[in-house]
């Protein structure tokens, strides 16, 4: 049985539908299921082009490794991705702390893609493979459309949350 998990972007009052993909990523689904509902600060993909994402203190005693990744998103899908602060660090990346989140220890990235032509290459750090494990199944129209406002019109104040459809 699939289970849904709703992709909102509060301030803007838009949200959608996604399945997990719990058959290609079950620790990944496990991880985000089990700590739903999260929510944070919401920021435009710089390097991978049609990309917002949330980073997030890590939430699981272990993180899930790596299962079902890519380098090439697609229109829908949602990927989890591992840092920590010093891999955030650098000033160029653009978070008003250049430590990143400020957090110590992991830090979740949870990221949806709304458009094509997506590369998971960062330059300095090379191939940053992201583990996908959902994709959206109603709204993706309308998030897209809220990701193109949120990349010309800016992300303060704006946060991307993940809830449970039960």
């Amino acid at each position: 049985m699939s289970r849904y998990i709703t992709v909102s972007l509060d301030k803007r009052g838009v949200s959608g539908v996604a399945r997990l993909l719990d058959d290609a990523a079950p620790r990944t689904c496990a991880a985000v299921w089990d700590a739903l509902p999260l929510s944070g600060q919401v920021f435009h993909g710089k390097y991978a082009r049609n990309e917002i994402y949330t980073l997030l203190p890590g939430f699981t005693a272990v993180a899930p490794g790596k299962e079902n990744t890519t380098v090439t998103p697609i229109p829908g899908d949602l990927c989890w991705f591992s840092f920590d602060s010093d891999d955030l660090g650098n000033p160029a990346y653009g978070y008003e702390n250049t430590t990143g989140t400020g957090t110590t220890g992991a830090i979740v990235d949870l990221a949806l893609f709304y458009g094509r032509n997506n590369l998971l290459i960062n330059g300095d750090q090379g191939w940053i493979p992201g583990n996908v494990f959902g994709t959206i199944v109603e709204g993706l129209d309308e998030l897209a459309a809220a990701c193109q406002d949120l990349w010309m019109g800016g992300v303060r104040g704006e946060t991307l949350s993940f809830t449970r459809r039960d």
